[in-house]
């Protein structure tokens, strides 16, 4: 009696292996994605944007605990680091205060 080797059949060298011909038969594809940027979210650059911007109190006091960046209603993004009152207010968190009052 031979014994046959449980393995024979699959690394069998005679067999076609998917990965070999990974464009014929069904499978599973990759698309690529192409990179995006949003334009919607800003990010503190530097001094370019000096503006005091809107932000809930308890999302202020937390970020200054944490360390975390906070959201303004303008979409800024940003860890406080500044006296805000030695700053304009930034005309769109304003805008948006007042349309939301």
């Amino acid at each position: 009696m031979i014994m046959r080797n449980v393995f024979d059949d699959v690394f069998d060298d005679d067999a076609v292996s998917p990965l070999s011909t990974p464009d014929s038969g069904s499978g599973t594809a990759v698309l690529e994605r192409p990179e995006t940027r949003t334009e919607g979210q800003k990010t503190d650059d530097g001094d370019a944007d000096r503006f005091a911007h809107y932000v809930s109190k308890e999302r202020m006091a937390e970020s200054r605990l944490t360390g975390r960046p906070v959201v303004a209603l303008c979409g800024k993004v940003w860890v406080p680091k500044h006296n805000p009152s030695d700053y304009p207010v930034c005309p769109d968190c304003k805008r948006i205060y007042d349309e939301m009052r």
